[in-house]
């Protein structure tokens, strides 16, 4: 029963409320609700005229509801005209004597006056529903316009959370990718340091032999040599790439102009890839000087443009960009290992095959590749991945199957002064001097017999060591100009032994040597200031090279 009673109030309430809201339009327009209400006295007087045979008395009775509906349509104000009309109409033509128009008798008064009151608190109390009603009115349309600020706010939320959560399953998807690379890093970088040692002695002994030759000899003798010499130098690149990858190359950071290198580069990329990949080089006009390994950076850009042409076997297009850019704080977010701020960017676009997304997953990983059996190592994009992250800077492929690949590399701003240096001009093996002494210091008895001879070749007077502290005893005792160091030796270092040599000889000039970079010489993969360094493996024409540098150089007590 109870729920019956609430479900008719509820219903009547809805009722009243709907009768309400759909007169609203009414009340607002005074100039229809007083004509109404003067219309509604008169025809509740047309009524109670029509009706006088049957109704002997309560004449201000018979006018209460035009002064409710006077009151309901139109408030107030058109509810007191109505009630004053009506207690008028009641004294003029339904009250003897008629046409009086004050009451003769004290009923009447008292009469008239209970009608008035009647009627104004009618009127008082259909104003205060129309009040209430237009408060609730508004109190709803506010809780709409909060209900759609909430429910908009809401969304808003629910889609920077989604944002959140897929920046964060990006996020540690990169800390794994990150994670997976610096243990490949950490493997490939120490098969390479120990290759390294081996093939600078089959390097630096088939450059000897070759150097040897009189000329006399079976052509296929030459041939052999060449052949084994061609395959050493091949696994060499190999290794180079590999401890690329894994950022433990030697770097020699100098300022570089992008714009000359590229430019520089434009002719000798057009006879590599061939006439049928079109070259397009697109400068940027003020671009800002970065600080890089000049030669990786070549290699770099040379890498990236022959996969680019191997992406285009029927030949396309190859575009080469530089330019200015800014990375900011939520890119920073969205990639692991990237720093915001100013960066240089090189960018290489072909118009190949481009590469799925599984591929593009796996691109940087060493030894991968979508070629064919013999056609790629896989090392390409991991040894420039490699390089870039050395450098502190950043690289991005973006790819869609064909339609293309970009692979875009950042390097950071350089702020210093200075001048980007040219690229040094080919030179002719330098010959040594019987009078110019050099002291090989190497643990590895094989490389350090071979690296002795090879400077022999080329006419320098040689003295060998096993250790730093033999070498310090020979120098007790022998003249010498230029000492050749392993740094990764037993008992002392190779830093150790030229910090002790610098201090009691200073005129004696340092060159070191290295299958392996992360040493005392070293620091965040940069060669540290002044020191002249030579990495294993290396021909006889770098070692020729390198050691007339140092020779010539200020003595390493200087530059320190």
């Amino acid at each position: 029963m109870q729920k019956l009673e609430g479900r008719f109030r509820n219903g009547r309430e809805g009722w009243e409320m709907d009768l309400l809201s759909a007169t609203d339009w009414l009340r607002h327009r005074p100039g229809l609700t007083y004509p109404l209400a003067l219309a509604v006295v008169a025809f509740t007087f047309l009524l109670r005229v029509a009706a006088g045979d049957y109704l002997s008395g309560f004449p201000f009775l018979s006018f209460l509801p035009a002064v409710l509906v006077a009151s309901f349509i139109g408030g107030a104000g058109p509810g007191a005209v109505a009630a004053l009309l009506s207690g008028f109409v009641v004294q003029q033509f339904f009250v003897e004597p008629r046409n009086a128009f004050w009451p003769a008798t004290f009923g009447q008064w008292i009469g008239l006056s209970i009608f008035i009151v009647n009627a104004f608190i009618i009127v008082g109390l259909m104003q205060a529903v129309i009040v209430s009603h237009g408060r609730q009115v508004r109190l709803r349309g506010e809780l709409n316009d909060f209900n759609g600020k909430l429910e908009d706010t809401v969304a808003q939320r629910t889609g920077e959370l989604k944002r959140e959560m897929a920046e964060h399953a990006s996020a540690q998807a990169q800390v794994r990718q990150l994670q997976k690379m610096e243990t490949i890093g950490q493997l490939t970088g120490g098969v390479a340091h120990d290759f390294n040692n081996m093939l600078a002695i089959i390097i630096g002994s088939l450059d000897l032999a070759q150097r040897r030759l009189n000329g006399k000899e079976d052509p296929r003798l030459l041939n052999s040599i060449q052949s084994a010499r061609d395959g050493a130098q091949r696994a060499a690149v190999l290794t180079a790439r590999l401890l690329a990858f894994s950022r433990q190359q030697p770097l020699a950071p100098e300022i570089v102009d992008a714009n000359k290198l590229v430019g520089g580069m434009s002719e000798m990329l057009r006879r590599t890839l061939g006439e049928q990949i079109s070259i397009e080089v697109v400068l940027a006009g003020g671009l800002w000087p970065t600080f890089a390994d000049l030669s990786q950076l070549e290699n770099a850009i040379l890498n990236l443009s022959v996969n680019a042409r191997d992406a285009m076997p029927d030949g396309g297009h190859l575009t080469i960009e530089t330019a200015n850019t800014e990375l900011d704080d939520r890119y920073a977010r969205l990639h692991q290992d990237v720093e915001a701020g100013q960066y240089v960017m090189v960018s290489i676009t072909d118009t190949g095959i481009g590469m799925s997304p599984e591929v593009l997953e796996r691109a940087f990983d060493p030894f991968y590749t979508t070629k064919g059996s013999g056609k790629g190592t896989g090392l390409g994009l991991s040894q420039v991945y490699g390089y870039v992250k050395q450098s502190r800077g950043h690289i991005k492929i973006y790819s869609e199957i064909d339609r293309g690949t970009t692979v875009k590399i950042y390097l950071p701003r350089h702020l210093g002064s200075g001048v980007a240096r040219p690229a040094p001009a080919t030179k002719p093996i330098p010959q040594g001097s019987v009078e110019d002494t050099i002291l090989v210091v190497e643990d590895d008895r094989n490389v350090r017999e071979m690296t002795a001879e090879s400077l022999r070749e080329l006419g320098y007077s040689v003295l060998q060591a096993a250790d730093g502290p033999e070498a310090l005893n020979l120098l007790e005792n022998e003249r010498v100009d230029l000492i050749f160091t392993d740094i990764v030796m037993p008992q002392m270092n190779g830093r150790q032994l030229a910090d002790a040599v610098t201090e009691k000889w200073p005129d004696i000039r340092i060159l070191y040597t290295t299958g392996y970079t992360r040493n005392a010489i070293v620091h965040n993969g940069v060669l540290d200031h002044g020191v002249s360094l030579l990495a294993k493996p290396f021909s006889l024409e770098q070692l020729a090279h390198k050691v007339r540098e140092a020779l010539n150089g200020k003595p390493s007590a200087d530059q320190a």
